[in-house]
């Protein structure tokens, strides 16, 4: 059991690039492309954002820990990207990763309890048994090679909570940032505590309203102005950098919000933290709320729920 996340199998097996992991689905859609063509899905944000709304019903009704539901997001990331999701029945993916992730987060519960649940939400869809949840777990485990510990960004926001001096709305509005990164491709792609980094970055520098609005161009440009002044302040850089983040702020509460960016962005400077990569999760995370609001909740489980009636899946 790895201690940090440096000598994980999430950072040695479970960390891609954009292009390995373009290049992953690609090769799963080709393996299958008759399936491919007569099921379309969803844009993959779309599915990831109904996937999570599934989820999340049923860890409600079986008061389910938000780093146990987390856990299980990034299993059905990691068991999607070896098998092509036309030849499961996601509702019971769904179930089973979340029972899984309540095991490794020590907060097990019956596996009946699950049955019973995911029967309730599904019950056109979903003809479960025990069994079932078995050997679909199996089935989870063995893809993922049995390298289930994950090592999830909350920590790191926890820790630098008083280091940032962060109220209790800023760190809401983080930890909001993060649980919807796991909507996104970001949880395969960047470490966790680059990932916290750009939560606690959103949190300061944009306002709560602004998080979703169709501004998307103008809150990059803001962000990314921040991150690289933190980077042409590092040694060596050759840049003089800015302490102001380029934000008008007029009154005190505003005030005191520049000069936690100012002490973040210090931060950022003395650190050996990739900047690089904090600009990218940004990017992400703010063309995924754009994306969230052309989202249909119908169209979206009427796809997935077409192939699932079509081939069978619900029966078996």
């Amino acid at each position: 059991m790895a201690a940090n996340y440096w000598e994980s199998t999430q950072r040695r097996f479970w960390q891609f690039s954009k292009d390995e992991l373009a290049q992953m689905r690609d090769e799963l859609e080709k393996s299958d492309q008759n399936l491919v063509q007569m099921f379309p899905l969803p844009r993959r944000t779309h599915l990831n954002i109904y996937f999570n709304q599934q989820i999340g019903r049923l860890s409600k009704r079986l008061n389910v820990k938000q780093q146990a539901v987390a856990t299980a997001q990034l299993y059905i990331k990691r068991f999607y990207s070896k098998v092509e999701i036309r030849r499961t029945n996601p509702y019971l993916v769904l179930t089973t990763a979340l029972y899984l992730a309540c095991k490794m987060e020590e907060c097990p519960q019956h596996i009946r309890m699950f049955v019973t649940e995911a029967r309730s939400l599904w019950p056109d869809l979903l003809h479960l048994e025990v069994s079932r949840i078995g050997e679909c777990e199996f089935f989870l485990i063995s893809e993922m090679n049995s390298q289930l510990i994950v090592h999830q960004p909350y920590r790191t926001l926890t820790s630098l909570q008083s280091d940032f001096n962060l109220n209790q709305d800023e760190f809401n509005l983080a930890l909001s940032v993060i649980n919807d990164h796991y909507m996104t491709d970001l949880p395969l792609l960047y470490p966790p505590h680059v990932i916290a980094l750009t939560a606690i970055l959103l949190c300061l520098v944009l306002r709560p309203n602004t998080m979703t609005g169709g501004n998307a161009a103008a809150n990059i440009a803001t962000l990314t102005s921040t991150l690289t002044q933190a980077q042409q302040t590092r040694p060596g850089a050759g840049g003089s950098g800015q302490n102001t983040p380029g934000v008008s702020e007029r009154d005190k509460q505003q005030e005191a919000r520049v000069t936690k960016v100012q002490r973040f962005a210090a931060f950022l400077a003395e650190s050996n933290v990739d900047i690089e990569g904090m600009i990218d999760c940004t990017q992400e995370l703010i063309s995924f709320y754009e994306c969230h609001e052309q989202y249909n909740d119908k169209i979206s489980r009427e796809q997935v729920n077409r192939f699932i009636k079509a081939r069978g899946l619900d029966k078996h």
